[in-house]
């Protein structure tokens, strides 16, 4: 017999004072309820109830079983009470990975209007450049630049991360506009570590391949850093549009040669494949689709 079937049956007797009463409530035969507190009683190797041809009384181990398993009953009640909230509208914590760069610039100002629209949920964004397991790790989703490897998650396109090469006003003043690749090599390009000890630009076109043609005396592993330099004019930047847009929007920098750039890395919305996804979940991925997607 169902054990937990058993145990409600078995506080319905205590609270109902009879077998015949919680027959009723179950539409049970009094047999029934008897079995159910036998099959209770045999797996305990304890009498829960002594009955007489008058009354029922709970016996002390039954006493002390009929509070645990009222608590229990509770407890069941209350999380399938939780379950059934939380699969009629959005409402939990949302865990999600971002890259360092693409959270902070494009991402992170947007989940303030998601966050705003769904006030029970919340968002715990973690920004960071390793490569999450969703699954292990309890993610509910991550967004990934770059191709992707073959995986059981679910992977939904977005905007390409697209790359700009700028420098400031003054600097090009002084330095001239480059016009091709080939023009670099009379310029102070600066080198991202994450492309190679020196930090050489790739680009597309003719000269598809290390188109600085010396090291930069300027290389950090941060392109925040780098755009600092441009901005104070001590040469040109090669990094996301993301990291970029605000200061080429306000003139402080200007954008070279837009011909060249590389192509822009795929992005994506990553999640674990489920049949029945949570609320918060589905609508967290519409609202990213429908802001981000291309």
């Amino acid at each position: 017999m169902d054990k937990f079937v058993s145990m409600e049956i078995f506080v319905a007797v205590v609270e109902a004072g009879s077998l015949t009463a919680a027959a009723e409530r179950f539409q049970l035969s009094s047999a029934m309820v008897g079995k159910h507190i036998r099959s209770l009683e045999t797996q305990l190797s304890a009498r829960l109830l002594t009955r007489t041809t008058r009354r029922q009384s709970l016996t002390e181990i039954g006493r002390q079983y009929y509070e645990q398993c009222r608590r229990i009953l509770a407890d069941v009640k209350a999380a399938e009470s939780l379950a059934e909230s939380m699969t009629s509208a959005p409402r939990g914590t949302l865990k999600v990975t971002v890259p360092l760069t693409y959270g902070v610039e494009v991402f992170s100002p947007a989940m303030t209007d998601y966050l705003g629209a769904w006030p029970d949920v919340s968002l715990e964004l973690d920004l960071s450049n390793r490569i999450v397991d969703l699954v292990e790790e309890g993610f509910d989703a991550a967004v990934r630049i770059g191709r992707l490897p073959d995986s059981s998650l679910v992977a939904r396109s977005l905007k390409p991360y697209r790359m700009r090469a700028c420098a400031s006003p003054a600097y090009l003043a002084r330095m001239g506009t480059p016009k091709t690749p080939a023009d670099l090599v009379n310029h102070e390009c600066l080198g991202f570590l994450h492309w190679g000890r020196e930090g050489l630009w790739r680009l597309d076109g003719d000269a598809a391949t290390d188109c600085q043609l010396r090291p930069g005396r300027f290389r950090a592993n941060n392109g925040q850093a780098l755009k600092v330099a441009a901005l104070r004019g001590f040469g040109l930047v090669l990094q996301p549009e993301a990291l970029l847009a605000r200061e080429i929007e306000r003139g402080e920098l200007v954008c070279v040669l837009e011909d060249w750039l590389p192509d822009g890395a795929p992005v994506h919305l990553l999640y674990p494949r489920d049949g029945r996804p949570t609320p918060k979940l589905t609508t967290f991925i519409d609202f990213v689709i429908e802001r981000f997607g291309v």
